[in-house]
């Protein structure tokens, strides 16, 4: 049986999960949010009768952050910063390349470089 999205990580359950909860144990608080982009080792996604039901500790505290049922991902705006902030890696990486093509000849690099490198298309 295959479904979509991320079940809830209570035993049992076979409910999809539609929040991520997290714990601080510094500051003894729980924190629960909106679903999490990506499943984390040390967060917990319940259901929503999970969630609504969440219990702590005597002394913690659950701060809650409503979820929006209206959003469905990222905004456009979301989008658009992501684009150009990978655009502007891009052309700066570019500029570099171009820069030490020029200057490679007559100072060799040595040393270890990064292991992100922008593609021109």
């Amino acid at each position: 049986m295959s479904r979509l999205g991320r079940g809830c990580s209570r035993g049992g359950c076979r409910r999809k999960a539609v929040m991520t909860l997290t714990y601080v144990y510094a500051d003894s608080v729980a924190v629960v949010g909106p679903l999490a982009t990506f499943a984390e080792p040390h967060s917990y996604d319940l259901c929503e009768l999970h969630g609504d039901r969440l219990t702590v500790p005597n002394g913690w505290n659950v701060i809650r952050q409503e979820r929006d049922e209206d959003e469905s991902g990222p905004t456009q705006d979301d989008l658009m910063a992501i684009a150009d902030a990978v655009r502007e890696v891009g052309n700066s990486a570019t500029q570099s390349a171009s820069n030490s093509d020029s200057t490679s000849s007559q100072n060799p690099q040595t040393g270890r470089r990064g292991h992100l490198r922008a593609v021109p298309s």
